[in-house]
C-alpha cells in the first residue's frame, strides 16, 4: 500500500510562488505516474499536471500551462509541484495522485489507486 504525504502550499499573496511536494511511502512507487488534481469550495476535483514514472513526459491542465512545473526525483520518491503567478482562482485543496497509468484529465480521477491527504492553497487578492 503506497502512502502519499504531501507538504507545501498555504497562504499567499496573487502573483507570488509556491512548491508542493508529494512523497511516496514505497519504492514501488518509482513506476507510478505522479501528479495533482485540485478541488475549489463547490466545485469538482480537476486535473493540474502529471509526470510519467521516467519523468520524461508531463502534461497540464491549459489553465495552469505556463505557471505550473511538475518534476520528480526519483531516488527521493518525490513529486514536486511548483507553481508561480498565482491567481485567486487557483485557490484550491491540492491533492497529490499516484497510478501505475499516466493521467492527463479530470476524468481520470476515477481510476486512481493513490491519494495523498490534501494541501490547502488558498491565494488572496
Amino acid at each position: 500500500q503506497v502512502q502519499l504525504i504531501e507538504s507545501g502550499g498555504g497562504s499567499v499573496e496573487a502573483g507570488g510562488s509556491v512548491r508542493l511536494s508529494c512523497t511516496a511511502s514505497e519504492r514501488t512507487s518509482t513506476l507510478f505516474a505522479m501528479g495533482w488534481f485540485r478541488q475549489a469550495p463547490g466545485k469538482e476535483r480537476e486535473f493540474v499536471a502529471a509526470v510519467t514514472s521516467t519523468g520524461m513526459r508531463v502534461d497540464y491542465a491549459n489553465s495552469v500551462k505556463g505557471r505550473f512545473a511538475i518534476s520528480r526525483e526519483s531516488a527521493e520518491n518525490t513529486a514536486y509541484l511548483q507553481i508561480h503567478s498565482l491567481k485567486v482562482e487557483d485557490t484550491a485543496i491540492y491533492y497529490c495522485a499516484a497510478d501505475p497509468s499516466f493521467f492527463t484529465s479530470s476524468q481520470a480521477a476515477a481510476r486512481i489507486d493513490y491519494w495523498g491527504q490534501g494541501t490547502q492553497v488558498t491565494v488572496s487578492s
